[in-house]
């Protein structure tokens, strides 16, 4: 069991699309959260797609850049703090109050997030190119409610 702890900064829904804007609490289901929806199940979306996050502290790096970045524009669900984001790969396990969720892949740029970046290239986020800067999906194991505060933990390494 891994004990490294992290904290939900905000929490991200949309209707449909980019930017997703900040509630403090959604309940969560393996469906994704309450409020949010995607306008392309063909690429988002669904039980091994049901969450989206990203690393607050690999945002910050990239304002630093010069991106326009920000919690949400980039379509993650969950912007969390303080975790070694290398470290949250596929296989890996995190816990969330009574929620477990299982990172699932890591996602691919789009079009729809390039106004986050300077230069409108979505790929500065692309695993393949620039490791341990991708968003990551997640599967949810069971339902509860997630609130910004939330302590987030890596419970198992893949």
């Amino acid at each position: 069991m891994c004990s490294e702890q992290g904290v939900i900064e905000s929490i991200n829904v949309s209707p449909g699309g980019v930017p997703k804007s900040a509630v403090m609490s959604a309940r969560v289901s393996p469906a994704g959260l309450d409020g949010d929806g995607q306008r392309d199940l063909r690429h988002h979306g669904g039980p091994d797609r049901a969450l989206c996050l990203y690393s607050m502290e690999r945002i910050a790096a990239l304002q630093r850049e010069g991106h326009g970045i920000a919690p949400g524009t980039t379509g993650e669900n969950l912007s969390i703090r303080g975790l070694d984001w290398e470290a949250i790969i596929p296989g890996a396990k995190l816990r969330v109050g009574d929620v477990t969720l299982e990172i699932t892949a890591y996602a691919s740029p789009c079009h729809n997030i390039r106004p986050s970046f300077a230069d409108e290239n979505s790929n500065r986020v692309s695993q393949k190119l620039y490791p341990g800067w991708s968003r990551v999906y997640a599967r949810v194991v069971g339902e509860g409610e997630l609130r910004v505060g939330d302590g987030i933990a890596l419970i198992a390494r893949s």
